[in-house]
């Protein structure tokens, strides 16, 4: 039985029809009965729906700087508390 968990790791593969025919009907049972992950499933599906209609946008070069930043600062405290402080 598939949690919510499994369900949320799942939804793009899902969604984009890639994974394999058990898992995919291993997941719709857990959306016919999980109305939380049915909700989940039926907003992202539209939402992709509609950003596929519309033209590719440039990020900003300043955007671009600040989401790297977060990922290199995100990733930073990741290994620190793998790690742990340094000495």
């Amino acid at each position: 039985m598939l949690t919510c968990k499994d369900f949320l790791r799942e939804i793009s593969d899902y969604l984009d029809d890639t994974c394999d025919p058990t898992l995919r009907n291993d997941l719709q049972s857990h959306i016919k009965e999980c109305p939380n992950c049915w909700v989940v499933f039926d907003t992202t599906k539209k939402t992709v729906n509609v950003y596929k209609g519309t033209e590719p946008q440039a990020v900003p070069e300043t955007v671009q700087k600040r989401i790297l930043a977060a990922i290199e600062k995100r990733q930073e405290a990741k290994k620190q508390a793998a790690t742990g402080p340094p000495k």
